[in-house]
């Protein structure tokens, strides 16, 4: 049976069998092999699986609860950005572009940090925002919800996400209003060119 270690695009911490192509910190989340806590601080990063031939530990004692992505679009759907130390080019690369879509100066890791917190769950809950935005003006990568689906936009379509991976894409809306996923500081990121890895391809 798959352990309760995998993230979905709403944030949610699951059991399914879907293999993760990168890692999650939230802090201390578990106890024994039981997820307790929904995050321990503002500091949500997505990781390389193993860095200098270091691999996380999984379900120590006192030690940072490793979470599974499937790709990278998804960790950024939950609120995570690019770690800093084993991923350094990205995360440089993500919080210039989020600064440069912005027009504000490029943030600290603890403003970046604070800034996407206040942006992913309602304050004092464990509740998605969700931000109203258009169909025309979503990058790709960016992840809406559409009739409690999380879907992925990816150029001229739409492509739903699933506990199995990714579904029959369909044709993306010209106009209208959708709920949006993925943390405005991350839209932004994704609107100024920074590519996200993804797990489909068209």
């Amino acid at each position: 049976m798959p352990e309760r270690n995998r993230v979905t695009p709403t944030g949610d911490i699951v059991a399914i069998p879907l293999r993760g192509q990168w890692l999650g910190n939230r802090g201390i989340l578990h106890r024994g092999h039981d997820i307790v806590r929904f995050h321990a601080s503002p500091l949500w990063i997505t990781c390389v699986l193993s860095f200098k031939g270091w691999t996380a530990p999984k379900w120590e004692p006192h030690r940072y609860t490793a979470l599974f992505f499937h790709d990278e679009a998804v960790s950024l759907a939950a609120g995570h950005r690019p770690c800093a130390l084993c991923r350094r080019p990205a995360y440089n690369e993500f919080r210039q572009a989020s600064a440069a879509a912005r027009a504000v100066p490029v943030p600290s890791a603890a403003a970046l940090d604070k800034q996407l917190h206040s942006e992913r769950i309602v304050r004092g809950t464990h509740r998605r925002q969700l931000h109203p935005s258009t169909w025309d003006s979503l990058p790709s990568g960016t992840f809406v919800l559409t009739d409690g689906t999380p879907e992925l936009v990816l150029d001229d379509a739409v492509v739903p996400w699933t506990t199995r991976g990714y579904g029959s894409p369909r044709s993306r809306p010209r106009q209208g209003n959708v709920d949006v996923l993925t943390p405005p500081a991350s839209v932004a990121a994704l609107t100024a060119g920074y590519e996200p890895q993804l797990g489909v391809s068209l």
